[in-house]
């Protein structure tokens, strides 16, 4: 966003940098964006213009480089409003006290007041022209503003000194134009100096004007640009793992981190010993990537190469000693995974499921061994409903959760099913059941892939629902802020499953059975009306994500969800149909006659509406045409809907446009004899019942 400043006033580039020990990586970027913004909200609210923003950051920096900032807020015609004209005289025409005293305060005489005629009538007044303040007064209190609002969860105190920042600050600079601005920020006097790399320059810079800051930063080894930091990094990992023979691995998130602890990054290429290569590839990389921020190297087959990229913030005179130490540091790390490896090894998988006894799943809901009891059960139900082998389905739950109880995923949490595949299949598993443990961990976030075996599906779906009923059966329902347990995640994850693979279950009976498994001590059945609201709720969010192909406007997904279904998959099919219904020209009309239906039959009692339609009192030709057409409409929606062919109902129902116009034009519903009008009442209760058989259309905003 930019404010230009008024052409008559003055203007000039502003720098910002805010000077401190390393900041947290995972911040870096969203700090930067957030003190950007606020500091562009200071300017706003103090009336002061100006042009583009950047933002820059780096381990030890967050700063703001804007272009042409006004010197000075414009001068403002202030006008203030004094009392009425005819409390202000009296009837000889004198001033009164109210006059004299409004006078008084703006220092001036009652003859220097004008006066300000209003609808209300006139009223004394006092104007005058304020001279805008100088901009370099304004900005430090100004960028204290924009550093109180930066989004800090936890804000430390350093030395002993009162200020609160993310980090300790060591230097502050400002500068407006080429002068630097007086004051203090943080504690600190404002400077124009800054600091470059911690040892390729560690004398301060000293900077002329703000256009400097790039310059005489990248000279003295500092990039502060996050982006060109990111594409420096990811060209010189890809050109060292093409060297390799190999291409780089580089998952965003190690990327951003990465960007973010260097300030000039310079990529290494170091190996290791390819003995290594006997753990399965998921665990060496996991250390990679998550204890040392490596980037991993794979052949064109996608097989893990013995060698991994490092980046080093520092352009080291010995390259070789920095690539040595990089290479010592990981090796006791594969040591230690290449141990728990060969230790797993000797116990079989099965013969793990039993030390799960002594893993808490939850303390009121029992272990982790109780929870496998019952999502085996729940699996084995699913996987009969839907077409999956039943033995194997509950074999692959029994194991499902055993790796917990390994070396392997004790150290490395995340693996948890990796490596139970790996386990299962060393032991003799069959692969279906290898690949269930694995995949049914699967959706771990949003957008992930879904399992992809209905072996794998069963056992995804019993696993979250049991959670769901639990939780939620001893009263930790997820709050605005909290959600211990991820039970938003379970429960998309459940929609997800039930949508897009799809499976026809009902989500009341998938409720039902999983509170079934829990003993009479934890009140389950008594949760499910808890968290089946929750669980339908949660395609709320599912269908506004405008990225998704299942988008849909949210009139449409409430004229569905409207019927109170439980079988996820309909209400997709369903919201599917009625989003395409809604862009067709006979929609705008049907939803106003299924909404002025609705309310009309609100309006009347139960005891008004007739029990049937009477065709001896059809009086009107408009009725008689509308009875006709929804009695030889009933059989043909009724089927499709029995297919859920809900596109093809819709565009049955679309065909009764024109007798519902010419009933409401000439029909009136609300008759005067009462048998008249409860025979039309039940014209409109047919109708109603029609068009509910798809969705609530009168919920439609079409225009």
């Amino acid at each position: 966003m930019s404010s230009i400043p008024d052409a008559d006033l003055l203007v000039a580039d502003l720098l910002v940098e805010i000077g401190t020990e390393e900041l947290p990586p995972a911040a870096l970027a969203g700090l930067s964006e957030a003190f950007r913004e606020a500091l562009l909200t200071q300017l706003d609210e103090a009336r002061l213009g100006h042009g583009e923003a950047q933002a820059f950051a780096s381990p030890r920096r967050l700063a703001v480089l804007i272009a042409a900032v006004a010197t000075a807020q414009p001068d403002e015609q202030v006008t203030r409003r004094g009392p009425a004209v005819k409390a202000a005289f009296d009837e000889q025409g004198n001033a009164t006290k109210a006059a004299l005293g409004f006078a008084q305060s703006c220092g001036v005489a009652v003859a220097a007041l004008e006066r300000e005629e209003t609808p209300k009538g006139a009223w004394l007044c006092y104007r005058h022209r304020v001279t805008g303040e100088q901009a370099a007064t304004l900005l430090p209190d100004l960028i204290e503003q924009a550093l109180a609002a930066l989004p800090i969860p936890k804000r430390m105190r350093w030395g002993d000194r009162s200020v609160e920042f993310v980090r300790p600050v060591h230097w502050v600079c400002v500068l407006l134009g080429e002068a630097t601005v007086p004051g203090r920020v943080l504690g600190l006097r404002i400077d124009r100096l800054t600091q470059g790399h911690r040892f390729h320059h560690p004398e301060a810079i000293r900077l002329d004007a703000p256009g400097d800051y790039l310059a005489a930063l990248r000279a003295a080894r500092v990039e502060p640009d996050l982006a060109s930091r990111r594409r420096s990094i990811r060209d010189q990992v890809e050109a060292l793992a093409a060297a390799a023979g190999g291409r780089a691995m580089i998952e965003a998130s190690v990327l951003d981190e990465v960007t973010a602890l260097c300030e000039w990054p310079v990529a290494l290429l170091g190996r290791f010993d390819p003995d290594f290569l006997e753990v399965p590839p998921e665990v060496l990389i996991e250390t990679m990537q998550a204890n040392q921020k490596y980037f991993p190297v794979l052949d064109g087959e996608g097989r893990l190469l013995p060698c991994f990229i490092t980046v080093s913030n520092i352009e080291s005179r010995e390259p070789e000693q920095v690539r040595a130490g990089n290479e010592r540091v990981i090796r006791p790390r594969f040591a230690d995974a290449k141990f728990f490896w060969e230790q797993d090894l000797k116990t079989p998988l099965a013969e793990r499921v039993a030390a799960l006894a002594g893993i808490v799943f939850q303390h009121q809901l029992g272990t982790l061994l109780e929870k496998t009891e019952r999502i085996a059960v729940l699996s084995a139900w699913i996987g009969g409903e839907i077409g999956a082998d039943v033995d194997a389905t509950e074999r692959a739950a029994r194991l499902a959760k055993a790796d917990l109880a390994t070396q392997m995923v004790g150290e490395f949490g995340s693996l948890q099913g990796v490596m139970g595949r790996y386990y299962a299949q060393r032991t003799g598993e069959p692969d279906a059941i290898a690949t269930a443990i694995e995949q049914h961990y699967w959706p771990k976030h949003a957008g992930d892939r879904l399992p992809e075996t209905d072996l794998a599906r069963a056992v995804a779906l019993a696993d979250r629902v049991d959670t769901l009923i639990g939780i939620f059966a001893i009263g930790q329902r997820p709050t605005g802020v909290k959600d211990p347990y991820g039970l938003r995640r379970a429960a998309i994850a459940v929609l997800r499953l039930l949508i897009e693979t799809p499976l026809a279950l009902d989500l009341r009976t998938l409720l039902e059975r999983a509170a079934a498994g829990y003993p009479a001590a934890i009140d389950a059945a008594g949760a499910i009306d808890e968290v089946l609201p929750y669980s339908i709720d949660r395609l709320k969010r599912y269908y506004a994500d405008a990225d998704s192909d299942r988008a849909a406007d949210q009139d449409v997904v409430a004229a569905v969800l409207a019927l109170g279904l439980t079988r996820p998959l309909d209400i997709d099919r369903r919201i599917r149909a009625v989003q395409g219904f809604r862009g067709r020209p006979e929609a705008a009309a049907l939803a106003a006659a299924n909404k002025r239906t609705r309310n009309i039959l609100r309006k009347a009692s139960p005891a008004e509406i007739g029990a049937r339609i009477d065709p001896d009192l059809l009086q009107d030709a408009a009725e008689r045409a509308l009875v006709t057409a929804v009695d030889a409409m009933m059989a043909r929606v009724d089927a499709l809907l029995g297919q859920q062919d809900y596109d093809s109902a819709l565009s049955e129902l679309a065909g009764l446009r024109q007798v519902l116009d010419d009933f409401f034009e000439q029909v009136m519903v609300m008759a005067e004899e009462p048998a008249l009008r409860a025979n039309r009442l039940a014209i409109l209760k047919r109708l109603e019942t029609l068009f509910l058989g798809v969705a609530d259309i009168s919920l439609l905003q079409v225009s």
